[in-house]
């Protein structure tokens, strides 16, 4: 089985998945959270997107609100990412509300300086700076806090290339309706990266856990 279909398996039945931090013990140079737990042995290697220990993929892209190039693994701090769409109705919202609230509790305890929020599109076609400046609105993003950045690529084949082919999430474009209107079936994932470009944490699943995150980021924080 090639990458991209095993991307295509695992992100169908991660529709129903479960979301979660898991905690566990062990130890990696390159991040500062415990080795997690997992169901059957599975390690960061067994799976198709980057998870505990290893890194973010070397990709530049662009914050069109901010008109600037972000490279993921240059990021500094504790950051989180997630993958989604505009439009989407179902899951991504969630995703995004998940890290707002952690975007509201940094700004509320005084640590909006510490960490920052990089949610990624895979539908460049339609997610520009307006789309995304309505998705902040909509979901009560704050902007003005200076470290929420959404980021896109450049079209459709960069897009597939850098989320699926090198991040793992799977996403996959519906056929469009009468209207030309389409919509994505992908993988529900959030990940928690330092400041190395290390991943923390993987949280997949359609409802992660907005407390789990909190306290991961204040553990890594405290790290």
């Amino acid at each position: 089985m090639n990458r991209r279909t095993y991307l295509r398996a695992v992100g169908t039945g991660a529709a129903v998945g479960l979301a979660g931090c898991l905690g566990g013990i062990g130890g990696n140079s390159n991040v500062s959270l415990s080795k997690p737990e997992r169901e059957n042995d599975v390690t960061s290697e067994d799976l198709p997107y980057p998870a505990w220990g290893q890194q973010v993929p070397d990709v530049t892209l662009t914050d069109p609100i901010h008109e600037t190039e972000v490279s993921v693994r240059d990021i500094d701090g504790p950051h989180f990412h997630t993958f989604f769409f505009t439009n989407c109705m179902t899951v991504c919202p969630v995703l995004i509300s998940a890290l707002r609230e952690a975007q509201i509790h940094s700004i509320s305890e005084g640590y909006a300086d510490d960490v920052s929020f990089y949610p990624i599109t895979f539908d460049p076609a339609r997610d520009d700076a307006a789309a995304f400046k309505k998705e902040a609105n909509d979901m009560n993003v704050d902007m003005d806090a200076g470290n929420w950045h959404f980021l896109r690529t450049a079209d459709e084949a960069e897009a597939k290339d850098v989320v699926e082919d090198q991040f793992g999430v799977f996403f996959e474009k519906n056929e469009p309706d009468e209207d030309g209107n389409y919509m994505f079936t992908h993988l529900g994932l959030v990940m928690l990266v330092n400041g190395d470009g290390y991943v923390e944490r993987t949280y997949r699943g359609n409802q992660p856990d907005e407390q789990t995150l909190l306290d991961d980021l204040t553990a890594l924080r405290e790290a």
